[in-house]
């Protein structure tokens, strides 16, 4: 059982009630003045606050992943990282490591699909980035080994990791799930953090005299994604999905790039780029790269190409609701805008989960093979 699933989390829940039950039920016999009875109560509040901390802690963990594994939170976890020299390398994604989906017969590709960890390498931008690419299992299949395939680009928040994509936010598990209940087509994922200069937060913007971060999403990711996968190059084969930082820089990057991106979805997004410590100044004073970094000012004076926005919100919990309508308002035919507006759900992992579902189903039907 590892330390992120949800046997472990269920288990120290009822460990913590079942505890806290013995706690109240043994207090009266253990009142005495005994040593015995004094070790006693000491013993009971001691392994019942143990329980409940455990429990919280492993729900933290859960959403933030701030530990991986039982090695990881332990300090076994020795091995050396694996250095990718990109100095000398004409190649714009690099695979470092391979990952199997864990569903019965993942070890083979053809059955459960197989994660790539891989390295990206901006021929313009001169970024390099890690992040993973899920490969569905029809990807290896033999049936389909002339077939290209969907792609969506997926972005997590500032300041995640790529790793939060397929352990805290379950892309990979999910698209096969949903693929295998015949619900969407087999989509490849591409997925990255936005934070490509770190620790800066760069919004996805090209930075005078810093990172070319819109160049490295805009332009070389796609280019790399096309000329290392079966992925075509029209806008109606690649989308753009991220939450938070990442749903602003997917709406703003397919508002930019209609020629590339035929679809794009921003989970619970916000539509103008922050101005704090960690963005640093972002436009050197430029007016026209600052309004170029408004989304709804960029929407707003789009030229309609037929790209298709997904948006979400909730009535409660979430701050962008107001923007998020006015997003929906400035889009114009035959461009075309969905939403999906819960009923409560702040801005976290548990809101993003109830949504990845439908999301990618609606992704699947705006882009194609």
């Amino acid at each position: 059982m590892g330390l992120t699933s949800n046997t472990v989390l269920a288990l120290a829940i009822v460990a913590g009630v079942l505890l806290f039950a013995a706690t109240v039920w043994f207090w009266p016999k253990l009142s005495g003045r005994t040593w015995r009875a004094l070790v006693g109560r000491i013993g009971l509040l001691l392994v019942t606050q143990l329980a409940l901390f455990s429990a919280v802690g492993l729900a933290a963990n859960k959403s933030f992943l701030f530990y991986g594994s039982w090695a990881d939170l332990f300090g076994q976890e020795t091995s050396m990282g694996k250095v990718v020299d990109h100095s000398m390398s004409s190649e714009d994604i690099k695979v470092v490591d391979k990952q199997k989906l864990d569903v019965p017969g993942g070890g083979k590709p053809q059955v459960g699909g197989q994660i790539l960890k891989i390295a990206i390498t901006g021929q313009k931008s001169k970024i390099t980035s890690p992040g993973y690419v899920w490969l569905p299992p029809e990807y290896f299949q033999p049936q389909h080994k002339d077939k290209k395939f969907p792609a969506a680009v997926v972005l997590t928040g500032y300041p995640g990791t790529a790793e939060n994509l397929i352990k805290g936010l379950n892309y990979p598990m999910t698209a096969f799930k949903q693929a295998k209940a015949g619900k969407m087509k087999p989509m490849i994922l591409v997925m990255l953090r936005p934070t490509v200069a770190p620790p800066r937060d760069t919004e996805c913007v090209d930075i005078p005299d810093g990172p070319q971060t819109e160049t490295f999403f805009g332009q070389d990711l796609p280019k790399a994604i096309q000329s290392t996968f079966r992925v075509g190059d029209k806008p109606q084969n690649m989308g753009f999905i991220g939450n938070s930082t990442g749903g602003y820089c997917a709406l703003k990057i397919a508002t930019h790039y209609p020629q590339t991106f035929g679809a794009a979805a921003g989970l619970s997004a916000y539509y103008e780029a922050p101005d704090d410590p960690t963005t640093g100044n972002l436009f050197h004073g430029d007016e026209k790269l600052k309004k170029r970094a408004d989304v709804l000012h960029s929407v707003a004076n789009k030229k309609p190409s037929g790209t298709s926005f997904l948006v979400t919100s909730s009535q409660k919990g979430e701050p962008n609701l107001g923007d998020t309508r006015k997003f929906i308002k400035k889009v114009k035919g035959p461009d075309r805008v969905s939403s999906i507006i819960l009923d409560s759900g702040g801005h976290n992992f548990n809101t993003w989960r109830r949504e990845i579902a439908p999301m990618l189903v609606w992704m699947s039907g705006r882009i194609q093979a």
